[in-house]
């Protein structure tokens, strides 16, 4: 009963607030208003005076009552007939400017803001000049001409630098940040919104912080980084949630539908786009409606869906075309074309396409202009048209390369690839083919990192909700102790909890660094093991293999391949594995590499008499990184006779691994560009073989020679080896 009675007050001293603020600024205004006739009835002299008390006028009830503005600005105009006053004439076509994009009439409104800064322009009025630029950006903005909105914005930059004007700079930079972004400009776009950002947070702004990391999430979205993007896009969420600010909410659970549909998560996806469009319908907000049924539609094509996906597109469709919004209806004609050309309906398909293509140059947004021309060398391509599907697909490429995204770089890619094969150009097609590929092979890495980013990110955001649900209530059992002063309440709360902080930080310092360390430079070296590269190139290789049927090599390449998986996932989760285990799984790795490069080197593996396999148990995947950079460095330009030798004995109670190659050497690869991945592998191992031998209390160290110091040729390394005898 307590909480709900403070819950009533509070929302009701809020309401007071918002209250008395509006009637504080309506007062305002009307005192403002009142003067205004005050003066204006004084000074009956029909000069500069007159009409720029006029055009006050009209501009202070613009909003409350349109037709008094206009009568006021028409007896201004009056008067700048009789007489030479360019500011005041300015100003006057500037406030019917504003009267115009208040009825909508953005035609008219942009004819009178271009008269207006041309009159700023000629008497050298720089805050007028910076107003005009400011409220054609606006236009620029509503009409879907981003090109022209970045270029009046950065001209309303420069000259508030010039006269002194940062109130409105971060904004500005954002809006800078969001139109780079839409032309496909990222890199630029970014700069804009961390300089945003930065100023955001020293006036710790928390709406402008919130709005900065949807905004980067969104860019990280469109160059398909989605880890990234559902980083700041949930830090931006908890902001607004706090806020109970709904309708950014709702973007920001719309974007993240959009990322989990594209990363193969349909139930989760619409969850999230189910959310949005609740918010959406309930806030009647027509932007919201449409840009979720967009999503929905999309999800809808993924899943082979496509009368569902037509349903929710063309609804999105007809809400955008209502309001205008050029981008997205390019966006939806490009998704609608898509299930057309789909269902073999070739003659709506590029109808759709080419509407698309139009729209798409007039807005400048490359990625929607890149999916038309994608679109329509595909109809022409089912067409037989190579030479028209030929040049929109070079179009399509260009325009990904420069966006530098995998996902439009791939689509064209191999649409190049299937154009030339079906002409007979298959050199060029070898070489689209190709590029297909090793664009692929990144998409798929990417996306299988990102899925596990993925995940850690939600760990981490739903960590953040507990544990602010958590700092809520403590502060609301504060406020009902606090009776006499809530402010008092609430700093003691924080001076509390910042004291048991500090409190528990030191106390568990030293402990949690250490931990931290250890797992850190664990968990650096399991990941730098099996590569997704390795997996993937280890597929291919084995897809190669079944195409020429070769049946038996095939079953062994598997086999060993699999077994492989199996040690390297398990051993990946035990601190300690039997020797034997560890053997085996070096014995396959280096089995497979020789496989896949016919027979490329020689190898042995000896292990000393003394040492009983089965008895022995040791940190897995110490050996390995240091094979795999014999494997690929130690035999530069050396074609035949390659060989490995890895050799375990005890002695003197420590357990010595050497592995030594006859190659180049370590000191002749000083000078190549690989050494780095070397010496990142031998820092790691070394940080990892400190803490081992800090955790069992025995000695662990590694050294790497030139061989050529024995008079030999090669490179060998030497680790002693933490181990744990199973008698222990």
């Amino acid at each position: 009963m307590k909480k709900l009675v403070i819950n009533y007050t509070l929302s009701s001293v809020l309401y007071l607030f918002c209250f008395l603020l509006f009637t504080a600024n309506t007062y305002a205004q009307n005192r403002l208003i009142d003067s205004l006739k005050n003066e204006l009835s004084i000074h009956k002299e029909k000069d500069s005076i007159r009409v720029n008390i006029l055009n006050e006028l009209a501009y202070s009830y613009q909003i409350n009552d349109v037709s008094y503005s206009e009568s006021y600005i028409d007896k201004a105009e009056a008067i700048l007939n009789t007489i030479d006053y360019k500011k005041g004439k300015a100003r006057n076509l500037f406030i019917k400017g504003s009267i115009q994009l208040i009825k909508d009439d953005f035609e008219s409104a942009n004819l009178y803001y271009q008269k207006a800064l041309q009159l700023y322009t000629i008497i050298s009025y720089n805050q007028g000049i910076s107003e005009s630029y400011t409220a054609l950006v606006k236009i620029a903005r509503h009409k879907s001409e981003y090109k022209k909105a970045i270029e009046y914005l950065k001209k309303v930059l420069v000259i508030n630098e010039e006269i002194g004007v940062n109130k409105d700079l971060p904004d500005n930079l954002n809006l800078l940040g969001t139109f780079n972004s839409i032309t496909g400009n990222y890199s630029e776009s970014l700069k804009y919104h961390e300089s945003a950002l930065k100023l955001f947070e020293e006036q710790k702004n928390n709406i402008g912080i919130a709005n900065t990391f949807e905004n980067i999430g969104d860019i990280y979205k469109r160059q398909g980084k989605y880890s990234l993007a559902l980083k700041y896009l949930n830090k931006a969420l908890f902001i607004k949630e706090k806020l109970n600010d709904s309708s950014k909410v709702y973007s920001i659970l719309n974007a993240i539908g959009v990322i989990y549909e594209r990363e193969g998560f349909p139930d989760k996806s619409l969850e999230y786009y189910n959310r949005a469009l609740e918010i959406s319908n309930k806030n009647d907000d027509k932007i919201g409606v449409y840009r979720t049924n967009i999503g929905i539609g999309i999800l809808y094509i993924s899943t082979e869906e496509y009368d569902k996906a037509f349903i929710f597109l063309n609804r999105a469709l007809a809400v955008s075309e209502e309001i205008n919004d050029l981008e997205t209806v390019a966006v939806c004609l490009n998704y609608i074309g898509f299930i057309y050309l789909s269902q073999g309906k070739l003659a709506l398909a590029l109808e759709c396409y080419k509407r698309s293509e139009r729209i798409s140059l007039k807005t400048g947004s490359q990625s929607a202009l890149s999916k038309a021309y994608r679109g329509l060398a595909n109809i022409f391509l089912s067409q037989k048209k190579y030479k028209k599907a030929l040049s929109y697909a070079l179009k399509s490429k260009d325009i990904a390369d420069k966006l530098n995204s995998l996902s439009h770089q791939v689509n064209a890619e191999y649409l190049l690839f299937s154009i030339y094969k079906n002409t007979g150009d298959h050199k060029k097609a070898l070489v689209n083919h190709e590029a297909y590929k090793r664009v692929s092979d990144s998409l798929f890495n990417k996306k299988n990192i990102q899925k596990i980013t993925q995940l850690e990110y939600e760990h981490k955001y739903k960590q953040a909700i507990d544990s602010a649900s958590i700092r809520e209530l403590e502060l609301t059992k504060t406020l009902e102790k606090s009776k006499r002063n809530l402010l008092l309440g609430v700093i003691a709360f924080l001076a509390m909890t910042l004291i048991l902080g500090g409190i528990i930080f030191f106390m568990k310092l030293r402990h949690e660094k250490s931990k931290t360390q250890n797992i850190a430079i664990e968990q650096k070296l399991l990941r730098s093991q099996m590569t997704p590269h390795f997996i993937f190139n280890s597929l291919s290789v084995l897809q190669g293999i079944i195409l020429n049927q070769e049946n038996k090599k095939a079953v062994f390449y598997l086999t060993k391949f699999s077994k492989l998986l199996r040690i390297a996932l398990e051993n990946s989760t035990n601190k300690m594995v039997p020797l034997n285990q560890e053997l085996e799984a070096l014995n396959n790795y280096l089995e497979l590499q020789n496989l896949e490069d016919s027979q490329s080197y020689e190898y042995t593996i000896l292990v000393d008499e003394s040492i009983d396999k089965s008895v022995f148990s040791i940190p897995p995947m110490l050996i390995q990184p240091f094979i795999e950079n014999a494997v690929e460095h130690a035999f530069k330009n050396q074609i035949e006779n390659r060989k490995i030798d890895i050799k375990l004995k005890y002695y003197d109670d420590r357990l010595i691994c050497t592995i030594a190659d006859n190659g180049i050497g370590i000191d002749t690869q000083k000078g190549d560009e690989k050494k780095n991945k070397i010496s990142l592998a031998t820092t790691i191992t070394s940080k990892r073989l400190k803490m081992l031998s800090k955790d069992f209390n025995t000695e662990g160290l590694i050294t790497i020679e030139d061989r050529k110091k024995y008079n030999e040729k090669g490179t060998i390394v030497t680790i002693v080896i933490p181990y744990k005898l199973k008698a222990e």
